[in-house]
């Protein structure tokens, strides 16, 4: 019989450890196999902002399985029928985007919960459970699931403490693209009103007891958010590393 597989992700979170990631927007199993194997601690694969759905998550969850890297998965929004496919196709790390207030945290928590705690619905035969082959998962699973909420508004930010607070948050994530277009800066995410902002809310987090999440290619700013205690960050997209790797050859 298999086991339940470790979430190495979140044992990371409760150590402190900082897990270096890359954001996933490519929906091809070869390209995310690639970077699988290139020593990430963790990969997102983003739902939210690319042609990526849960159908086509699937081959890329199978693709990284045989590497020792995390998978995060990201749905298009706080939608519990969304995250329980998801999580029965075997992610389970959840980044769940905009959420604003602790409520709504804990919807999102409720979304990854078996009742009675939650309302994620239960099936048998799925790839989390190996098929029906792990025993006991439906019991055990939310110990090696971890649940990201995002903040990226002004009121979420706002409700930074109170989204800490919840009971079932595992980290958060503040989100620099939205951050910055409710500060009015759309399109500049390292402009230096967003850099303050976004470095407050960082250390608020932590002071709540959070592990802190970012992504930011800007290598200045993404320095400064680790400095600043963020535990899981991103450097990188792969769209944007293949971009750019292509544009450096054309001289």
């Amino acid at each position: 019989m298999a086991g339940l597989r470790k979430n190495a992700f979140k044992a990371g979170l409760k150590s402190g450890t900082l897990q270096r990631g890359l954001w996933c927007t490519i929906g091809d199993s070869l390209v995310v196999e690639m970077c699988a194997a290139m020593g990430y601690d963790w990969m997102l694969l983003d739902t939210e902002h690319s042609a990526m759905d849960p159908i086509t998550v699937l081959p890329l969850l199978q693709a990284m399985a045989a590497y020792p890297v995390s998978p995060i998965v990201r749905p298009g929004s706080l939608n519990a029928p969304e995250i329980k496919k998801l999580l029965d196709l075997g992610a389970q790390t959840i980044l769940v985007p905009m959420v604003n207030s602790a409520e709504e945290a804990a919807a999102a928590v409720a979304a990854v919960e078996y009742p009675p705690a939650g309302i994620r619905g239960v099936s048998g035969l799925t790839r989390a459970t190996a098929f029906a082959e792990i025993p006991g998962y439906h019991k055990a699973a939310r110990d090696e699931i971890a649940l990201l909420v995002q903040v990226e508004t002004l009121q979420a930010v706002d409700q930074i403490e109170a989204i800490a607070a919840v009971p079932g948050v595992d980290g958060i994530f503040v989100g620099p693209a939205d951050l910055a277009a409710a500060l009015g800066h759309a399109g500049e995410p390292s402009h230096p009103e967003v850099v303050e902002a976004a470095l407050d809310a960082i250390r608020r987090i932590v002071a709540a007891g959070q592990p802190a999440g970012f992504l930011s290619a800007d290598e200045s700013f993404a320095d400064r958010v680790e400095q600043a205690g963020a535990t899981f960050v991103s450097r990188d997209i792969d769209l944007a590393a293949l971009k750019r790797g292509l544009k450096a050859r054309l001289g």
